[in-house]
C-alpha cells in the first residue's frame, strides 16, 4: 500500500490531473483505508506543494495544477465518508472586504487550505462589515480570513475586527489577513492575530492559530 500512496502524493505534486482520478478509484477499489489516502497521499502532497513554493522552486501556476488535482482526487473519496471519516483541521470563512473585488489571490489560498485538509467556504468579494459579521455568527468559525488588494480598502479590515469585538465574538473566532499592500505590522496594529503573505504562509498560519504545528 505504501508504493500506492507514495505514487497518488506524487501525481499530485507533479500536476498529472489527467491521471488521477483513475490512480485514486483503483485504490478505493482495493480498500486501501480512506483516511490514509486523504491525509497521506493527497494532504501529504499539497504540504509538499506548499514547502516547494515557499522555497520559490515552483510557482503559483504549478501550486494551481497540483491543487485542482487533489481537488479531482478527493471529489472521488468525498461520497465514501461515513462521520467516522477524516474530521477537518477547522472552519475557516474567507473572503474580501468591502470596496474591493479582487480574488485570484484569495482563491489560491483557499484551494490551499482545502489541500491542507480545512474545511473552507468564500464568501466572495466587496464584503460589508455587517455581512462577515452576520456570517460569523451563523457559522461559527474558526478563523475568519479577509484578503484587500486595494490600500483603500485595509480599513475595513480594521472595522471588522473592531465590530467583532463589538459583538462579544472576538474571542471565539482567530482573524488572519492578507493582500499585497497588507503586512504584519497592519495585522498587529489593526488586532489581527496573524499576517500571511501568500498562499503556502497562509496554511501554515492557519495550523499555528488552530494549534496543530
Amino acid at each position: 500500500m505504501g508504493d500506492r500512496i507514495a505514487s497518488i502524493r506524487k501525481a499530485v505534486v507533479d500536476g498529472k490531473h489527467a491521471e488521477i482520478e483513475t490512480m485514486v478509484q483503483e485504490a478505493i477499489d482495493d480498500k486501501t483505508d480512506l483516511d490514509i489516502l486523504i491525509n497521506e497521499a493527497l494532504i501529504g502532497a499539497m504540504d509538499i506543494v506548499g514547502k516547494r513554493f515557499a522555497a520559490n522552486e515552483i510557482f503559483v501556476p504549478e501550486m494551481i495544477v497540483s491543487a485542482a488535482t487533489m481537488k479531482k482526487g478527493l471529489a472521488l473519496i468525498k461520497p465514501l465518508l461515513t462521520g467516522n471519516g477524516p474530521q477537518s483541521k477547522g472552519a475557516i470563512l474567507i473572503g474580501t472586504v468591502k470596496g474591493d473585488i479582487h480574488d485570484i489571490g484569495k482563491n489560491l489560498v483557499t484551494m490551499m487550505l482545502e489541500g491542507a485538509g480545512f474545511n473552507v467556504l468564500g464568501l466572495g468579494v466587496d464584503l460589508s462589515v455587517e455581512k462577515l459579521i452576520s456570517k460569523v455568527e451563523e457559522l461559527k468559525p474558526d478563523i475568519l480570513a479577509l484578503s484587500a488588494l486595494l490600500t483603500t480598502a485595509m480599513p475595513e479590515m480594521e472595522k471588522v475586527v473592531r465590530a467583532l469585538e463589538n459583538r462579544g465574538l472576538r474571542d471565539s473566532v482567530k482573524v488572519m489577513v492578507g493582500g499585497a499592500p497588507v503586512d504584519s505590522r497592519f495585522a498587529d496594529k489593526i488586532g489581527a492575530d496573524g499576517y500571511a503573505k501568500d498562499a503556502g504562509e497562509a496554511v501554515q498560519l492557519a495550523k499555528k492559530l488552530l494549534h496543530l504545528t
